[in-house]
């Protein structure tokens, strides 16, 4: 929870449908850098 909040450290929309909107992006980008860490493994013959 604590590196949701580094990306705006507090909700900017008061409604709270568009907090949660406002959550399910933070959350994609945060899996977006998360993806790019992923080490892709090959087989080697």
């Amino acid at each position: 929870m604590n590196s949701i909040k580094l990306l705006g450290q507090s909700l900017m929309a008061r409604d709270f449908d568009r907090q949660v909107a406002e959550l399910q992006v933070r959350i994609s980008v945060l899996n977006g850098y998360t993806a790019l860490d992923i080490p892709v493994t090959q087989l080697v013959e």
